[in-house]
């Protein structure tokens, strides 16, 4: 049995206590400093207020004023912050942590710089820590929704670290018949792959907006949809090349593509966009919901348009994001470039 420290008590990192209590550990779920009702409640009777399900009994639940003492003995910490958290994490919680206590983030998300460089948070991270830190950061990427993981729907995830023989051990912790995993050691990939997701999640769910504006004739219209799906993979799968990850990892992108347009809030703001609302209005709607889709299309758009500057890629190289990025940010009305997916390929 080991002891794994769960910080953030969002919904992704509240349902890994599933596999983790399953394989008999301890868990202990730490709630940030906005998740004080979460955690009462869970004390109560082990009902996730955001989740909707309840929790194994068992699990040791902690305010983010007792952090301390749930990390007392952890073997493992989890990062659960959403990409909103993430300097909170590494200014708050990265000095109070073993070194020797390997990190595992859930966090799904990437920073551009001025110069058009396309970060992942592992990355990020590492330049917080102090020069010489032994601390070792690993990720989770991949399709898997935390009320699906609950409620043990099969889910096929990557891991992604610097050291091998460390992801193996983590595997063994999380890995059960219903929540697969599988290794890599290509952080930059991985990563990169899933947070570029969430914009383009957005993008293709513009398609289904179109379609409910267009009403309902009788007819499950999908061409539209699965062209901006797979315009959406090529887009990603070039933007994999650029950041030096490896397009293997274009699956997970794919993946999870998959199951953010099924459902969330990258969908709804596609949706919404797709109606022909504008963003203001979009936004008017969603106050108060964290719209990661808009800030990782945002930042993609933002750093190909530096490198596009540096003559690094061309624009026009990327039709969906830049007008997905259009429609965010320049006041564009909706307008999808169907002409400019076409490629000619010898």
């Amino acid at each position: 049995m080991s002891i794994i420290t769960l910080i953030g008590a969002g919904q992704m990192a509240s349902a890994l206590t599933f596999p983790l209590f399953e394989n008999g550990h301890e868990v202990r779920l730490v709630g940030s400093p906005l998740d004080d009702g979460v955690i009462e409640r869970l004390r109560e009777d082990n009902y996730h207020v955001n989740l909707l399900r309840t929790l194994h009994t068992g699990i040791h639940y902690y305010k983010d004023s007792e952090r301390e003492e749930a990390l007392q003995g952890a073997d493992l910490v989890v990062c659960g912050v959403s990409s909103f958290g993430v300097d909170w994490f590494a200014d708050e919680i990265f000095p109070v942590l073993d070194e020797n206590v390997p990190v595992i983030s859930v966090t799904k998300g990437m920073l551009d710089l001025e110069d058009g460089t396309m970060m992942t948070y592992p990355e990020y991270w590492q330049t917080k820590l102090p020069e010489g830190s032994r601390l070792e950061l690993y990720a989770i990427g991949g399709p898997c929704t935390a009320r699906d993981l609950a409620d043990h729907d099969p889910s096929f995830v990557g891991y992604c670290g610097p050291d091998m023989e460390t992801l193996q051990w983590i595997r063994s912790l999380f890995a059960t018949d219903y929540y697969i995993i599988s290794l890599t050691r290509d952080v930059v990939g991985l990563e990169c792959a899933v947070a570029l997701k969430n914009g383009y999640a957005l993008g293709t769910a513009l398609a289904i907006g179109m379609a409910e504006k267009a009403g309902d004739d009788g007819i499950n219209h999908n061409n539209s949809e699965a062209a901006l799906f797979q315009e959406s993979v090529k887009e990603m799968m070039d933007l994999l090349r650029i950041v030096g990850g490896g397009v293997d990892n274009i699956m997970y992108a794919a993946g999870d593509l998959n199951v953010t347009v099924a459902a969330g809030r990258s969908r709804t703001v596609g949706l919404l966009l797709g109606k022909g609302l504008p963003i203001e209005e979009v936004m008017k709607q969603l106050k108060g919901q964290t719209l990661e889709a808009v800030v990782i299309a945002t930042r993609t758009a933002r750093a190909v348009k530096a490198l596009a500057r540096a003559g690094k890629v061309k624009e026009s190289d990327f039709p969906l994001l830049m007008h997905v990025n259009a429609l965010l940010n320049e006041g564009a009305v909706l307008n999808i470039p169907w002409k400019e997916f076409q490629k000619e390929v010898q």
